[in-house]
């Protein structure tokens, strides 16, 4: 009987053989991924120059955070900040302290090699040819080496931007892990991938699957969510109806990121998500959400105290709900070996 194929493409629902299931030692567990990048305006053009590099005392006030939290934070990092002598010194020193990890984080209208037209539609990578994508990809990789001495194995593409060919130039590049499935969203309409039906715990991906997709975590929560991403669809597809049912708490979509989710959300979305079964739930947020003015999120030194008492209130809920903090080696550590007759099938 000839085994079911997948080519490991990150926009299609991995096969059944493809999930992951952790150690049970491992338990629930959460993790923070941070989308390290430069200060830009979003509501711009996508532009190659006028950004910066600027908040760095706001990451190492958060980093500071979340270290006496006792967290270690993934700094998916982006060639701007990468490319700063400052940023990359003060991320070195948390690397060297033991406090974070660095992975990559690619925008491409900002990395070289700068070969095409800065659009919209060109600012999700895994939509530009092949041999652009694995050249800046190449470039970010090889770049964080010279910072680092290490190439990282942790990504997330900016913008969430994977395609068809993102997975295989991942694994091909040294990857052991992804993060740019955002299950439950769909950026289609924007020129970006559709992740609507895909998993939330972990899986194998890639062609060779040797390549683990973390994806992010969103949950439904209200009286309604049994229903789930079918009747979220269809509630998108007939307009003001999806805010209505929000509104009412009956239904919504909530991530798990400060960024525009109250505490409260936060919190229910935590519940849900356990009760779906989720393994590992993964937050995130920008790094220019840590110095205020960058992002719409933090405007201001209220909105900041607001941040980390968003942080204060989600903390406190998940060490009642007993879920840990994971650091990457430990989660890489609870994924089994995958053995080569799975690889071969």
């Amino acid at each position: 009987m000839t085994a079911p194929y997948h080519d490991g493409n990150l926009l299609s629902p991995p096969l059944t053989e493809d999930r992951i299931t952790l150690d049970p030692a491992f338990g629930a567990r959460f993790m923070l991924f941070v989308d390290t990048e430069e200060e830009f305006d979003w509501d711009a053009p996508f532009s190659r120059t006028g950004h910066g590099v600027t908040a760095l005392a706001g990451m190492a006030r958060g980093h500071g955070y979340f270290a006496a939290a006792g967290m270690k934070p993934v700094y998916v990092t982006d060639y701007p900040v990468i490319d700063d002598e400052h940023a990359a010194a003060m991320m070195r020193q948390w690397v060297e302290d033991g406090t974070a990890d660095i992975g990559a984080h690619l925008h491409p209208w900002v990395n070289p090699p700068h070969v095409e037209t800065v659009s919209a539609a060109n600012s999700y990578v895994g939509f530009l040819p092949e041999e652009v994508e694995r050249a800046k990809l190449e470039a970010l990789c090889q770049r964080i080496d010279t910072r680092f001495g290490r190439r990282p194995i942790a990504y997330r593409a900016g913008r969430y931007g994977v395609g068809p060919n993102s997975a295989r130039l991942l694994e091909m590049t040294g990857f052991r892990l992804d993060s740019s499935v955002r299950s439950r969203f769909d950026y289609s309409h924007q020129h970006g991938p559709d992740f609507q039906g895909m998993p939330l715990n972990p899986y194998w991906a890639g062609p060779g699957r040797s390549l683990i997709e973390l994806p992010l975590s969103t949950a439904f929560a209200g009286l309604l969510r049994g229903a789930g991403e079918r009747l979220y669809r269809a509630a998108q597809a007939m307009g003001p109806l999806a805010g209505a049912l929000a509104r009412a708490r009956m239904l919504s979509r909530v991530p798990l990121t400060p960024e525009g989710v109250p505490a409260h959300e936060a919190v229910a979305a935590i519940d849900a998500l356990l009760e779906e079964g989720v393994r590992v739930l993964n937050f995130s947020f920008h790094s220019p959400t840590l110095e205020p003015g960058h992002t719409p999120y933090v405007r201001d030194e209220r909105d900041r105290t607001a941040f980390y008492g968003w942080w204060d209130k989600v903390l406190d809920h998940l060490a009642r709900r007993g879920v840990q903090a994971a650091t990457l080696d430990q989660f890489l550590a609870a994924v089994p070996v995958r053995s080569q007759a799975c690889k071969a099938a």
